[in-house]
């Protein structure tokens, strides 16, 4: 394996990561914003409101991408899988 299969190699996790993270920190960044104001406007400031929100929106985001964040990581498995059997 040389140097540049293994920078391939990385660039291609490191996409695969940010593509299946970025929907999720996307949602509970927008989902913490949202209760922010919400608590700066009403001025309740509860610790736990902003970790319910964060979870029911994250788990139905979950069940939403379920199978496309499994398919791309299934396809990114069997390319590394691929990749050691040529060598």
């Amino acid at each position: 394996m040389t140097q540049g299969d293994v920078v391939i190699f990385l660039r291609s996790a490191l996409w695969t990561v940010m593509k299946l993270a970025a929907p999720l920190l996307l949602v509970s960044l927008l989902l913490g914003l949202l209760v922010a104001i919400f608590q700066a406007a009403t001025q309740i400031h509860e610790q736990t409101l902003t970790f319910v929100p964060k979870v029911v929106g994250i788990a139905f985001l979950l069940l939403v991408l379920g199978p496309w964040m499994l398919t791309n990581l299934t396809d990114f498995f069997v390319s590394v899988c691929q990749r050691i059997l040529l060598l």
